[in-house]
Parts: structure tokens; sequence; C-alpha cells
């Protein structure tokens, strides 16, 4: 039937690895839900791109990595994820914020639990912790002391950062 060949299709697009909003337009859905029905039954091929990044060397860290890694999240929480993972890239991870949870209003990395990085961003975490350096002599010299408290937890952050990442490769 006409219904059978569009769901192997949607079926086929998922397991070979297409965006969600690629099935959507092939498909003709005006919603992510209709089309995520197809990527469910692409899981084992998605957990098994998602061990291969691993296995690769990409660790992951942060408050919401050990939810991730002993799959703590629930259904509606993987699904949102696996439309919108790439939507919520910030400079040194992401975040797993959804969003009948509304807007985050922190500075994500250093009070988030729902950030979320891995090794791929730890040239850029470290490179973040060189800048905080440079800030806080800065502010030493300018003698601004809660500047200089204030760019002190970041870098214990970023340090924390790094130091679970490392954790994970050993």
């Amino acid at each position: 039937s006409a219904h059978r060949l569009r769901h192997t299709l949607g079926t086929q697009l998922a397991e070979g690895g297409a965006r969600i909003q690629t099935i959507m337009a092939i498909l003709g859905h005006r919603s992510a839900t209709m089309s995520m029905i197809y990527s469910r039954i692409s899981d084992p091929e998605i957990r098994r791109q998602y061990e291969a990044a691993l296995a690769d060397g990409h660790r992951i860290a942060g408050p919401a990595a050990d939810a991730l890694l002993h799959d703590a999240l629930d259904d509606d929480t993987v699904d949102w994820l696996k439309t919108n993972f790439l939507k919520t890239e910030l400079e040194l991870g992401h975040c797993l914020r959804l969003p009948a949870e509304g807007p985050c209003e922190c500075d994500l990395m250093l009070t988030c639990p729902k950030f979320l990085t891995t090794s791929e961003y730890a040239p850029r975490i470290r490179a973040r912790l060189a800048t905080e350096q440079v800030l806080i002599d800065d502010a030493r010299s300018r003698g601004w002391d809660r500047e200089v408290e204030r760019h002190e937890a970041t870098c214990r952050r970023l340090q924390h950062l790094l130091d679970e990442l490392d954790d994970k490769t050993q």
C-alpha cells in the first residue's frame, strides 16, 4: 500500500542517517513528532553511532553526563534531543534543557545541571581557561577583587570539566 511504502521510505531514511528535517520534507510532515516515528525504529543504529563516537575518544562531562550514559533520560527527552541537539550547541558544549522547562537564565557551563560537553570541546575549554586567566591578571592589576573572584570561579568550573573528560579516558 501507499502507507507501507511511505513507512518503508521513512525508516530507510532514518536508518541511513537522514536528518529529521529531511525526513519531514520528503514525507510531507508538518511536525518533527510525526517523523520521529521512523527514527525510533532506528534506535539501534543511533545507539551504534553514539557508541562509535565514544569509542573514537569523544568523552562526555557535565552534570547531565551520568543521566545520558546510564540511559536515565525519558523517551520524550530523547525524542526532543534527537531533533534539536545541534540547535542547542553552545560555545563549550550543549544544553539538554527541554522547551517546556523554559529558557536557561544562567551561564550554562557553570551552573546548569543540563549542561553537557564532550572531549571535542576540550581545546575550546582550554582556550577559555587561558582567557579567564588573562582576565584574572587584568582585574587583579586594577584592584577589582570581585572580578578576580568571579573569574577564578569560572576557572575552577572549566578545570572541573576538563578533569571529568580526562577521568573518562582512563
